[in-house]
């Protein structure tokens, strides 16, 4: 239930971030649930391979379905995931809005065909 929230609160998160910029606000919805997805799924496949290799009978005993210490290290480092990547493409759309103008500059003056 809390990667629910989580998940649209991600979604909600990079499509204002992409209406700032005047991009496409569901491309970047959905970019932060997969986002937050592929962090979950690369940390539970990794925890998998660990806890296989170190005790394989551990396996039997999982149930990612309740609330544990191991779903909150996922959470956190799935949030963490989300936050720096929007950190990224924030820098990265600063960055293009910066050269817009004197791309606009260098059109003034210019025959159209």
């Amino acid at each position: 239930m809390i990667g629910i929230f989580i998940l649209i609160a991600a979604y909600r998160y990079y499509a204002g971030l992409a209406g700032r910029f005047g991009k496409t606000k569901w491309h970047y919805g959905l970019l932060a649930l997969g986002v937050y997805l592929g962090t979950q799924f690369v940390f539970a496949f990794s925890y998998g391979i660990y806890a296989g290799l170190t005790d394989p009978a551990s396996l039997d005993d999982n149930n990612f379905m309740q609330f544990s210490a191991l779903n909150l290290v996922g959470w956190v480092l799935s949030v963490a995931a989300v936050w720096g990547f929007y950190k990224i493409l924030e820098d990265k759309f600063r960055k293009e809005s910066l050269k817009k103008p004197a791309m606009e500059i260098e059109e003034i003056g210019k025959k159209e065909l």
